[in-house]
């Protein structure tokens, strides 16, 4: 047994001598979330987002400013066509042509009315091909246009009041990504502690028990030891093995995942560090609501679903009923050989016109978009108020979740300490003879747990604290609002 006992010995220290020979990053909560939020896939998955989101808002201003367009349709006819003659008759004349136009038009959307307003200027030209080989212009100097729905939907004006929330929950959901991805590391942060804390557990344990086995064997050789606990000796031995050999596994697992997630491809051994030293600070549940309220990109999320709702009910009414589309257009024109007369002395020209259509039997759909517009939109009140009420709720069991788990931890690390020094007098009073197996069992499943139950306390602090960043978009610590360089974003 002592062979034995010398090569484990032995192999253990190898194992030590070649962990401590690689380089070995050591890592507090703080350096893995800052590794994270700068690398992780998650966080530039949510760049690519906020990027997509940043151009639709881009698109959606650019409604409301000038737009100057310039178009050409060159073409050329070399065809028989039917030809209406001045007398009213028609007939088929072969036509040899070359046309070509430009138009410029400036253009603005109504925001107020819905409408279009366009200010244009054109010219064309027109080649005669073949014996006559001729050419002529005409030209529109000046014109302006425009075009309205006299009751219809005006969408400009739903879409100034729907774009900018969207665009405001884009930003506000990349912060809420970020602290996404730091709640996601503490989780991972500390299992890979508790995997560190078991192997370590489990290595002592194992190291112990080696080592009280030789004095078990002792005191059965002198009969001092029956058979029985001798066998329970080498039951827990074999169980301390096993427990040593799936920890060691459990700890590759998780820092496999663990870098992974950080986005570190090398195969470097990590150390979570974990630290006693945690912020000491009393949060108001009544402010983290009222901040809730005012920056998480949920509640802007309801208020845009209630706008939207609006929108649709809107758009529902007016597509229903007497409808009426104008258009009118004010210019010159004029015609001529060459540019010099097709620009002199140009004449007035004016066009109007206006389109109605009135629904005479349409069975009742109309009205029936409507009230089904509206009854979503009552439905949509209804489910918005009970999210509201949810998530206020959330959120104050959260606060009072994340005030009351510092003295959780406070009693855990007593407990631990605690734990240790009697599975240390256990120990002592075992090799002394004056405790059963049984007692030191016991004893060694205290400290095992109180150890645990530390790392477990340290992450639910963690992952309540980031779970109120997350929901309130504010630094406790800092006592300042999170955001972030959107413009640097985009580069």
């Amino acid at each position: 047994m002592m062979n034995k006992y010398l090569i484990c010995t032995i192999f253990s220290l190898i194992t030590a001598v070649n962990l401590h020979s690689q380089e070995l990053l050591r890592l507090t909560i703080e350096e893995a979330i800052d590794l994270a939020r700068r690398q992780s896939p998650s966080v530039v998955a949510a760049k690519h987002s906020f990027h997509s989101a940043y151009w639709s808002y881009r698109n959606f201003k650019a409604n409301y400013l000038p737009s100057m367009t310039f178009s050409s349709t060159p073409r050329f006819n070399h065809w028989i066509n039917a030809i209406t003659m001045p007398d009213g008759t028609t007939q088929f004349v072969q036509q040899n042509q070359f046309a070509v136009d430009g138009n410029l038009s400036l253009s603005q959307n109504i925001t107020l009315t819905g409408g279009r307003l366009s200010l244009n200027t054109g010219i064309n030209r027109l080649d005669m091909l073949g014996t006559s080989n001729s050419h002529s212009y005409n030209t529109n100097p000046v014109s302006i246009l425009y075009q309205q729905s006299l009751f219809g939907y005006n969408g400009l004006k739903w879409s100034k009041k729907t774009e900018p929330l969207r665009y405001e929950i884009a930003k506000k959901n990349y912060v809420v990504t970020l602290e996404s991805v730091s709640l996601n590391v503490v989780n991972m942060f500390f299992g890979l502690a508790m995997a560190q804390t078991n192997l370590d557990i489990a290595l002592t344990n194992y190291q112990n028990f080696d080592t009280l086995y030789v004095f078990a064997e002792g005191r059965y050789k002198i009969g001092r030891m029956t058979e029985s606990e001798m066998l329970q000796w080498e039951v827990r031995r074999l169980n301390e093995e096993t427990n040593l050999q799936n920890a060691r596994v459990y700890l590759d697992d998780n820092l496999q995942s663990f870098r992974t997630y950080l986005g570190i491809k090398d195969t470097i051994p990590i150390e979570a560090v974990t630290s006693k030293t945690i912020p000491n600070m009393n949060i108001d549940p009544y402010k983290a609501l009222e901040l809730a309220l005012e920056n998480n990109p949920t509640v802007i999320s309801m208020k845009l679903n209630e706008i939207e709702s609006e929108s649709y009910v809107a758009s529902s009414k007016a597509n229903y009923g007497f409808q009426a589309n104008l258009q009118a257009q004010l210019g010159l024109s004029k015609t001529g050989e060459n540019l010099r007369t097709a620009y002199k002395d140009p004449l007035n020209q004016q066009y109007a016109q206006i389109g109605i259509s009135v629904p005479i039997l349409d069975w009742g759909q109309g009205r029936g978009r409507i009230k089904v517009a509206e009854s979503n939109r009552r439905l949509t009140e209804i489910q918005l108020e009970q999210e509201r009420i949810s998530f206020e709720q959330s959120i104050l069991r959260l606060v009072k979740q994340f005030n009351l788990q510092k003295n959780q931890v406070s009693i855990a690390e007593k407990t631990d300490y605690m734990a240790n020094k009697r599975n240390d007098v256990a120990q002592k009073l075992y090799v002394l003879g004056r405790s059963t197996i049984l007692d030191l069992n016991a004893a060694i499943s205290e400290k095992d747990a109180a150890k645990r139950n530390y790392i477990s306390t340290l992450e639910s602090f963690w992952s309540y604290y980031y779970s109120l960043r997350r929901y309130t978009l504010y630094d406790f610590e800092k006592n300042m609002l999170l955001s972030e360089d959107y413009e640097s974003l985009l580069k």
